[in-house]
C-alpha cells in the first residue's frame, strides 16, 4: 500500500500549486460537464464549502445563499479572496482541514465539496466531519473522480496511483458515496458519467423523527 505524505507536505504541494491551479482545471472541466452548477444550484441557506481551492464555484452559487468556505492552502484561498471580491460576493474564507472542521455541530444548511475528497487522506473522516457540521434536513453535495466503470481504466487509475498517492495524495479509485452512506445519509440524486469516473451525489441528513410513546399496558386482571 503507497503511504500518503503529510499534512504539512500536502499543504506545501497546494500552495505552490495555486498560481497555475486554474489553467490546469480549464482543460479537466470538459470532463466534469456542468458538474459544478449542478451541485452549487441546489445549495441554500447557510453554505459551508470544504477545499474551496481558489474559488471556482464561487460565481455558480445562488445570490441568496451565505458562504464560507475552507481550505488547507493559505495560498489558495488568497486566490479565492480575489476571485470573490471580483465577483462582489461576501464569503468568509478560513484555513482549515477537511478531517477536523472547527465548526460547531450542525452549524449549515448545506455542505459542499466537489473534486477535493480525492486529495484528503482520510476521506472518510471528512465525510463524517461534513455530516457532523450539517443540520438535521441539512444537503451534502459532493462531486468527484472516483473509481471507473471500466475495468481497463481502472487498471490506469491504479498505476497512477503509485506515484500521484505518494507524492500528493490524489486519489483515484475512490467512492465517496459509500461514506455518505454508511453515515445514514438519504440520497436524494446521484448519477456517474464519463465511464464512472465523474459521481456527484445529494444526500439529506435525516431530521430525528417523533419520539415514540410508550406501549400501553395490558388489560388488568378481570374482575
Amino acid at each position: 500500500m503507497v503511504r500518503s505524505p503529510g499534512p504539512d507536505r500536502i499543504r506545501r504541494h497546494w500552495d505552490r500549486q495555486a498560481a497555475g491551479y486554474d489553467r490546469k482545471m480549464n482543460g479537466a472541466e470538459r470532463m466534469f460537464g456542468d458538474t459544478r452548477d449542478w451541485v452549487c444550484r441546489q445549495a441554500t441557506g447557510q453554505v459551508l464549502e470544504v477545499a474551496v481551492g481558489t474559488g471556482l464555484n464561487l460565481g455558480l452559487y445562488p445570490a441568496h445563499a451565505a458562504l464560507t468556505g475552507m481550505d488547507l492552502s493559505p495560498a489558495m484561498l488568497d486566490r479565492a479572496r480575489r476571485h470573490a471580491a471580483e465577483l462582489g460576493r461576501a464569503v468568509d474564507l478560513r484555513v482549515g482541514d477537511a478531517q477536523r472542521l472547527e465548526f460547531d455541530d450542525a452549524s449549515f444548511d448545506t455542505v459542499v465539496c466537489t473534486f477535493g475528497l480525492c486529495a484528503v487522506p482520510d476521506d472518510r473522516g471528512a465525510v463524517d466531519e461534513m455530516v457532523r457540521v450539517l443540520r438535521p434536513g441539512g444537503l451534502l453535495l459532493l462531486a468527484d473522480h472516483v473509481v471507473s466503470t471500466s475495468a481497463p481504466l481502472r487498471a490506469l487509475q491504479a498505476v497512477a496511483e503509485l506515484y500521484s498517492v505518494r507524492f500528493q495524495n490524489e486519489h483515484f479509485r475512490r467512492r465517496p458515496l459509500l461514506h455518505v452512506e454508511a453515515a445514514g445519509l438519504r440520497v436524494e440524486r446521484h448519477d456517474r458519467f464519463n465511464r464512472g469516473v465523474i459521481e456527484r451525489v445529494a444526500a439529506r441528513r435525516p431530521e430525528p423523527g417523533p419520539e415514540l410513546s410508550p406501549p400501553p399496558s395490558p388489560p388488568g386482571p378481570a374482575r
